[in-house]
């Protein structure tokens, strides 16, 4: 296949913004008198936007299934709101405090422009928080797609479809890498070859199961796969 195009996860692929999200939950949390959750908590959390974050944090804090989150009536729609009401002020003011991009991912992004490839993101994170992340740390890339009242979260194929739009490419013509679970059926749903990385949110254990197309764990193995991936060759 040609690949003109790579399009990118956001949080746990290009950016490690676990701490940041940790606290703005926490603090979200907090504002509805609520416990908070630890490192590990918060990490299995992420990865489906933050109203999905929310709902799982309240369910777990509260003793529930945060897989199942509402089906058992954890979470009430005034806590909820006021929970999501804090955590957006908090985060629109702290998205950037800890939060960096993976060693090696500004290498790979100047490689991929310099070839030729252009790039996007398409992100589960609000689209105002993603646009100012780009700013900050990956404004080369040509494109970047988070949720809105337009754009349904991943795994829909609203922000990939988006994605192509801008950058005026098939799916055909793209590859997918991201960090887990919603990533793989995001580039499965769109017909994309997908490359999951390990770096991220989520381990090979849980990965390797989804059936990407490729596994790496690496930033500076991400070309050597989508050259494979471009010539066919073996996983």
């Amino acid at each position: 296949m040609q690949v003109r195009a790579v399009i990118f996860d956001l949080d746990g692929t290009l950016l490690n913004t676990l701490d940041d999200l940790m606290t703005a939950v926490n603090h979200a949390l907090g504002a509805v008198a609520l416990p908070p959750l630890s490192y590990n908590e918060a990490r299995a959390f992420v990865g489906n936007g933050v109203p999905r974050l929310i709902e799982r944090a309240i369910t777990h804090v509260k003793g529930g299934d945060a897989g199942a989150c509402d089906k058992d009536g954890f979470v009430h729609p005034t806590e909820f709101d006021a929970c999501l009401s804090a955590f957006t002020k908090y985060y629109d003011a702290h998205s950037a405090d800890a939060t960096r991009l993976y060693d090696g991912v500004r290498d790979v992004l100047t490689e991929l422009k310099t070839s030729g490839i252009k790039t996007a993101v398409v992100t589960n994170k609000y689209d105002a928080a993603a646009q100012k992340l780009r700013l900050e740390f990956f404004p080369e890339t040509d494109a970047v797609v988070g949720t809105s009242d337009t754009v349904r979260p991943k795994p829909a194929p609203d922000g990939v479809k988006r994605a192509l739009e801008i950058l005026g490419v098939t799916a055909g013509e793209c590859v997918f890498v991201g960090d887990g679970e919603t990533d793989v059926a995001t580039a499965k749903n769109c017909g994309i070859p997908v490359i999951a990385v390990t770096w991220g949110f989520r381990d090979r254990a849980r990965i390797e199961p989804l059936g990407p197309d490729r596994i790496i764990d690496s930033p500076k193995e991400l070309i050597a796969a989508i050259n494979a991936i471009r010539t066919g060759g073996a996983k």
